[in-house]
């Protein structure tokens, strides 16, 4: 229970204190026919705050979860934790991205860049970069298929992460060929 969870309780307390007072003192005598109508208002009172305790959950539920294919439109759902996630095929190898605008190109995870034939442990980590968890080695490659949303590119250049990294990251050297736009719940991208 958190600091504003205890005067939300009082409230809830007194209002319930000041509507159950004024159904018993209204009550005197048809007792049986206010304790219908103060259930059934009770009821009401109880779903209204169980649907809006659980509206983000229903409204994730409702919508899709993964990346929808309209014409030459990527939309891209929001997920839980507010971040923008997309499967694209590198060399033949399906592979999750986070859309990352704060990355200058496309960076591979090492066990991404693995499953895309590129072995990390071969390439040379010849640049750095400043990430959030401090500077990191990199190693400049080229994608020889890169597929997202049904269209395909070649020998498009990316770089490789060599220090920990949990998501490759879809950054702004492919994003900025495209028109971007951050809707509330979702992204969506035109080609």
């Amino acid at each position: 229970m958190d600091a504003n969870d205890l005067p939300r309780l009082v409230y809830l307390v007194l209002l319930l204190a000041v509507v159950g007072g004024y159904f018993i003192v209204e009550s005197r005598g048809r007792i049986g026919k206010r304790a219908q109508q103060a259930a059934i208002w009770g009821l009401i009172f109880l779903g209204a705050v169980a649907i809006s305790g659980l509206w983000n959950d229903v409204r994730r539920a409702a919508l899709p979860t993964e990346a929808v294919v309209r014409g030459d439109t990527l939309e891209v759902p929001v997920a839980e934790d507010g971040h923008y996630y997309l499967t694209a095929e590198v060399n033949g190898a399906k592979v999750l991205f986070v859309v990352d605008t704060g990355a200058s190109g496309i960076v591979l995870t090492q066990r991404d860049a693995s499953r895309a034939g590129l072995r990390p442990e071969g390439l040379a980590y010849v640049g750095t970069a400043m990430t959030a968890n401090g500077r990191v080695p990199i190693a400049p490659v080229t994608l020889d298929r890169f597929t997202l949303g049904g269209a395909e590119e070649t020998d498009l250049p990316a770089l490789v992460n060599g220090g920990e990294l949990d998501t490759s990251l879809l950054g702004m050297s492919w994003l900025g060929r495209h028109e971007v736009t951050f809707a509330r719940d979702r992204l969506i991208i035109r080609r």
